[in-house]
């Protein structure tokens, strides 16, 4: 079928994601931390973690499993306390952390390109934000008739409006300028942020489906 049919149905998608990728939340936290931290590398792996984690919420949406999810509290809150149980323990490493960084940015050992991919994708895999926006846009924007190519296409929009965006936080975090002024304040930056993880990891708990 010809995707002009579609470009109300992507039009909505495409606004919807960018306004989802920069509502501020976990993913944000998580890649500012690692940026400023760990190095602009870390900061990008992350962004590309937060990415390819898109493509699970994709798959069970397109799976139809967006619907049982939607319905189901116990499958709900399994993922909502997995993820509020990771934020926690994130915010709590990072609140306690000792070290102080220098002029050209963390050692980058610290945390290598596939632990800070990981720490990305599972970050927004197990996020409830992200799970309920794609609970809400498959089952209220996205037409059930819509051809899984054009639903994959949606994915992939999704998908780069995250990559962009928080590629763009993590290369803003670690410019060097911001990165000299943080190293005099490191552990009460470093408290801040692991009380900010341990507030949303809080604040997932919580988290309703309605």
């Amino acid at each position: 079928m010809d995707i002009v049919n579609y470009l109300p149905e992507l039009l909505s998608v495409s606004i919807i994601a960018i306004f989802m990728a920069i509502s501020p939340g976990a993913d944000f936290v998580v890649i500012t931390r690692n940026s400023m931290f760990h190095g602009r590398q870390s900061g990008l792996y992350s962004a590309l973690g937060i990415g390819l984690a898109i493509w699970i919420h994709v798959a069970y949406s397109i799976a139809g499993l967006a619907i049982i999810i939607s319905k189901s509290i116990v499958l709900f809150s399994l993922i909502k306390y997995l993820g509020a149980a990771y934020l926690i323990y994130i915010g709590y490493k990072t609140f306690m952390a000792k070290g102080k960084l220098n002029d050209e940015q963390v050692n980058e050992t610290q945390l290598s390109s596939f632990g800070a991919l990981k720490l990305g994708f599972i970050t927004n895999a197990l996020n409830p934000k992200t799970t309920l926006f794609f609970l809400s846009l498959f089952t209220q924007v996205v037409n059930p008739s819509t051809p899984i190519w054009v639903q994959l296409l949606y994915g992939l929009i999704i998908c780069l409006a995250h990559i962009i965006w928080f590629s763009f936080v993590s290369i803003f975090f670690s410019h060097p300028a911001l990165v000299s002024k943080f190293n005099t304040h490191k552990q009460k930056i470093e408290k801040v942020v692991g009380t900010v993880l341990i507030g949303f990891g809080v604040k997932v708990a919580v988290t309703t489906i309605n």
